[in-house]
């Protein structure tokens, strides 16, 4: 709670970011950040729905202040910039394909495996999961493990609004190639999105396996199959079609989810 106390303090108060208690404790969020210990958001034993720490987001902010500009090299690579770079990446367990970068304060969890791609601040990427080629995975995202993110995938980050969620890819999830997840948009355990769905937080997402069809915003439940729609949407210039994403299926309940996936893929024709 002292933590959390001289991060609000901060938040409201810049000048604060001058002592040294209150430059310590930001670094220290973005330390547990790095190893884990700390999140953005995580999930509720007995509820659906996340937690948001707001607070952890705003200490995320308040680290760029404190951070001086310079140059990093990595061999043949030279970058310039405020954040270092994350390391050490054999002892933590993750396999990383150069030029795959991540920045200090992401957490990549022992099993992962990171194509060249990115991940930003704050982020949190679990074990099993495969960042593949081109993939994004922004500043606070919270990919669970056994995810594949397919190639050219963007998850969007977000750090201000502060209150604004931050995109979440439950474990087990397929996000297929040039898919965008962004604006707090979630995607539930197991689910599946074909290639190049659009999903913002206020996206619609129609199920249409049923004699009437079932609207979500932003969120695609468990287990669903999802591909890029559209809908009849009415302008001032006259009528036109909006993009969504409609749920065509369901990934059947299997034991062994790999089998599961590829099914439901050829049963409904989705392009991966």
């Amino acid at each position: 709670m002292e933590l959390q106390e001289l991060i609000e303090a901060a938040w409201d108060n810049r000048a604060l970011l001058q002592e040294k208690a209150t430059a310590q404790a930001v670094e220290h969020v973005i330390a547990e950040l790095d190893a884990g210990r700390l999140r953005v958001a995580q999930p509720n034993d007995d509820d659906p729905d996340w937690t948001v720490n707001q607070w952890v987001k705003k200490a995320v902010i308040l680290y760029f202040p404190l951070r001086q500009m310079e140059v990093l090299e990595t061999g043949i690579f030279e970058y310039h910039d405020k954040m270092a770079l994350k390391a050490g990446y054999a002892a933590l367990g993750v396999r990383v394909v150069p030029p795959a970068v991540a920045r200090y304060g992401a957490f990549i969890e022992r099993g992962a495996v990171l194509m060249p791609s990115y991940v930003n601040i704050g982020a949190y990427v679990g074990s099993g999961t495969m960042v593949d080629t081109w993939a994004t995975v922004g500043s606070c995202a919270q990919i669970g493990r056994d995810v594949h993110l397919s190639g050219g995938v963007g998850i969007g980050g977000v750090l201000e609004p502060v209150q604004a969620a931050p995109v979440i890819v439950e474990d087990g999830a397929f996000i297929g190639s040039r898919c965008i997840v962004v604006e707090g948009a979630r995607v539930g355990r197991e689910a599946v999105l074909g290639a190049n769905v659009v999903l913002t937080g206020s996206s619609r997402v129609i199920d249409v396996t049923g004699p009437e069809p079932v609207e979500y915003r932003g969120y695609v439940p468990p287990r669903a199959v999802a591909i890029p729609g559209s809908y009849p949407k009415q302008f001032p210039a006259g009528e036109f079609h909006a993009p969504c994403a409609l749920i065509i299926g369901q990934r059947k309940p299997s034991t062994d989810l790999k089998t599961s996936l590829n099914a439901a893929l050829r049963e409904n024709n989705v392009a991966v």
